[in-house]
């Protein structure tokens, strides 16, 4: 049985894989796939962006080499900088509802 943390890694790629497959080429997503993939797989972080342009923007920073695609490792540069910003929001959650020490007396 697979650990939690080797599901999620099978669960990235097989994510990645199921829409990069959609146009025949599996391993790169197509500005199409990839919107897909974002309003399928992202759409709470979506909902919360302000700018309507917001997964053509994404697809721009990912896309390193400028040739129109994203390959797996860009699209996990996604997904890593997701989980830090997640963290960071978890962590700063955390310090706002711990109890200071003058309440604790």
């Amino acid at each position: 049985m697979p650990s939690d943390l080797e599901s999620s890694m099978q669960s990235l790629i097989t994510v990645f894989h199921k829409y990069a497959s959609k146009d025949g080429d599996q391993y790169f997503l197509s500005r199409s796939q990839f919107r897909t993939l974002a309003e399928s797989e992202l759409a709470n972080f979506l909902k919360s962006q302000k700018d309507p342009c917001a997964v053509d923007t994404i697809m721009n920073s990912l896309d390193s080499n400028r040739d129109g695609r994203v390959d797996f490792n860009e699209y996990v540069s996604l997904v890593v900088g997701l989980s830090v910003a997640c963290e960071q929001c978890f962590q700063m959650h955390l310090k706002q509802n711990k109890p200071s020490a003058a309440a604790k007396k």
